[in-house]
């Protein structure tokens, strides 16, 4: 499971699923763990982690500022009590968006100063592709099919007093119609614009962390595969 907290990832990944440890800068054991945001640095690893360090973690993602970090890898033996653990910290909500091609390129928004992927509360009794084709139909003024599904991310945010954790579905679309292509100006997007592979490269820096995940699987998607 990957969340993007404040746009950190926090992975949790069973022992056999870390791989290579050279790939991370520090390696920590969680025996030896006494929290502190100092240690959150690079791509960090944390061994062997347990309620109290995962507890400690998304204290400090939520309330430290960490500009040095990259992002944070949690191995868990008892991976789903440790993901249920997270889950149940947060109020969990729906969403579902698209990635929207064309001959065109790829369709993007431009919401609050980053480009953005159109997206947006499923609302009850909507399945997740019901609910991806509206919001991207409402954001965009856009007419489009659904293919196949690309990934699921979760990101957390907070309204009010609420702890948020979003779990949202992105699915493959096509384009059937852009002719009366606009911005939905009360979601606070100022532009929806069709991107060239030059044009979304750019824009990747412009971005959620949540969004290039979304971007290299899309990409990953559409390569070509090998006979």
């Amino acid at each position: 499971m990957r969340i993007y907290i404040k746009d950190k990832p926090l992975r949790i990944k069973r022992p056999e699923k870390v791989g290579n440890q050279t790939e991370f800068d520090h390696v920590i054991e969680d025996d030896d763990l006494l929290i502190n945001e100092r240690m959150f640095q690079g791509r960090l690893l944390i061994r062997d982690s347990n309620y109290s360090t995962i507890k400690s973690i998304l204290f400090i993602l939520h309330n430290k500022k960490l500009k040095s970090l990259d992002s944070i890898t949690v191995e868990a033996k008892n991976y789903e009590e440790i993901v249920d653990y997270i889950k149940s910290k947060f109020k969990i909500l729906k969403a579902g968006g698209g990635v929207v091609t064309s001959e065109k390129g790829v369709l993007m928004i431009h919401r609050l100063g980053l480009w953005d992927l159109p997206k947006g509360k499923i609302e009850k009794g909507e399945s997740s592709v019901e609910g991806a084709k509206r919001e991207v139909q409402e954001e965009c003024n856009v007419r489009v099919k659904v293919k196949e599904k690309i990934c699921t991310t979760w990101h957390t945010y907070t309204k009010g007093d609420k702890s948020i954790l979003k779990k949202t579905s992105w699915y493959l679309m096509d384009s059937i119609d852009d002719s009366n292509m606009k911005p939905q100006l009360e979601e606070d997007i100022d532009e929806v614009r069709w991107m060239n592979e030059k044009e979304l490269n750019v824009a990747m820096y412009n971005t959620y962390k949540s969004i290039n995940h979304v971007y290299d699987k899309f990409k990953k998607l559409k390569k070509p595969q090998s006979v």
